[in-house]
């Protein structure tokens, strides 16, 4: 097996503290902090956090897989953001003579083919596992895996991203859990819920277009979602850490946190209404 400086690093690490990553392993590990068959998951992950996987994002999604079964729903944001206005791109911008012809022949979203972007190894093959069904949404689509991927999954509108309507509301609805894997609340998605609820200064939407496969025909379509941002969700997480309301862990090598995806999201509505300016 050929191997770069970084693979070979986390190996080293794992060779000296023991953390070598196998399904079973992380199966043990998600029922010590709290995960039982049956439940309703929404995972955020960093598989670079867990330690030497054996066997790379497979071994991860059927370590997740496994521990929910029989019975469990596991979910996971598969993004792809790479299908938006070119207008709004940034870091980097698309040169203003390239718009128009972006949006001519950019290739339109589908659920099987469009990859994530940003998301890292464990959604992205996710995706692609036999059973998984992907919402509709272009930009900010969810995969899910069980009973209850389809009714999450079903009409994601254009305009919601994270709204009642959307994967995430239907989350909440469900009375399901989120599970940060190696990540911290600056990547909990389920607190863009909490933004859509809120009330604060600024609240707006914005413009927003994407490709659509309409009766079989490419079209560009515009929308209006709320614009979002999660520039303060650390400051959320950190004071969501006092409610008592997350289980804390570690998952291998990666600290684990483990909520009920209600609870965070109420304290949110509350927190951002009272704190965002």
């Amino acid at each position: 097996m050929s191997s770069d400086s970084g693979e070979s690093r986390v190996m080293e690490a794992a060779a000296a503290d023991g953390s070598l990553v196998t399904p079973g392993a992380i199966r043990a590990d998600l029922a010590r902090l709290g995960i039982r068959p049956g439940m309703l998951l929404n995972v955020h992950s960093a598989m670079s956090k867990l330690g030497f996987v054996v066997g790379g994002a497979q071994t991860v999604v059927e370590g997740l897989i496994e521990a929910l079964e029989p019975g469990g729903t596991l979910m996971m944001p598969t993004h792809s953001a790479q299908l938006s206005d070119p207008a709004g791109w940034q870091n980097p911008p698309a040169p203003e003579a390239w718009w128009d012809r972006i949006r001519a022949e950019m290739p339109p979203y589908h659920p099987d083919r469009t990859p994530t972007r940003s998301m890292g190894a464990v959604p992205e093959l996710f995706r692609t596992f036999p059973g998984v069904l992907r919402s509709a949404h272009p930009q900010v689509s969810h995969a899910a895996l069980g009973p209850l991927a389809a009714r999450i999954t079903a009409e994601h509108p254009l305009a919601c991203f994270f709204g009642d309507q959307s994967p995430i509301g239907k989350l909440y609805a469900l009375d399901g859990w989120v599970l940060l894997l190696g990540v911290g609340h600056g990547n909990n998605t389920v607190l863009h819920l909490a933004e859509d609820r809120a009330e604060f200064p600024g609240k707006t939407v914005h413009p927003e277009g994407a490709p659509l496969l309409i009766d079989g025909q490419r079209r560009w379509q515009t929308f209006r979602p709320l614009k979002v941002s999660d520039d303060d969700f650390p400051d959320i997480g950190a004071a969501f850490a006092g409610t008592g309301l997350q289980k804390t862990g570690r998952v291998c090598a990666a600290p684990a946190l483990l909520m009920r995806a209600r609870d965070v999201v109420d304290f949110a509505t509350d927190w951002i209404s009272a704190n965002r300016t």
